[in-house]
C-alpha cells in the first residue's frame, strides 16, 4: 500500500487500482473542529483536481479535490453522523471515499511522506 499526498491536504492510500481518500492531519488541524462533511454521490466519475467533497469547521468550509481521475466506488457513510472522526482519526476512521484509480500515471504527480513534511514544514 502507498500514500501520496496533494499540495491541498488531501490524502490516497492506494491498494491496488482503488484509493482511499481523505484529508491530512495537518489539515484537519488548520480547519479545527469539523461539523459538517458533504461527500460525492457513489458512481461519479471526476478527473484529477476535481471539487469532490465539502469539509465544513466552526473555522471554515474547505473544498476537497480529486487527487486522481476515476470513479467514487464508496462513500464514509459513518461521517454523516459523526463528522468529528476526520477530527480524531483523519487517516483511519475519517477517511472520505475510495475511488477506483483510472490514470496510475497520475499518482506520480503527487508527493510522498518526505516531500509533504518539506511542504508542510
Amino acid at each position: 500500500m502507498t500514500t501520496k499526498f496533494t499540495k491541498d491536504h488531501e490524502y490516497i492510500r492506494v491498494d491496488g487500482a482503488t484509493g482511499t481518500v481523505g484529508i491530512t492531519s495537518y489539515a484537519q488541524e488548520q480547519l479545527g473542529d469539523i461539523v459538517f462533511v458533504e461527500l460525492p454521490a457513489v458512481g461519479n466519475k471526476v478527473k484529477q483536481g476535481d471539487e469532490v467533497a465539502v469539509v465544513e469547521s466552526v473555522k471554515a468550509a474547505s473544498e476537497i479535490y480529486a487527487p486522481v481521475s476515476g470513479t467514487v466506488l464508496a462513500i464514509n457513510e459513518a461521517l454523516n453522523d459523526d463528522p468529528g472522526l476526520v477530527n480524531q482519526d483523519p487517516a483511519g476512521s475519517g477517511w472520505m471515499f475510495t475511488i477506483a484509480v483510472d490514470a496510475p500515471a497520475e499518482l506520480e504527480t503527487l508527493m510522498d511522506d518526505a516531500a509533504y513534511a518539506a511542504h508542510t514544514a
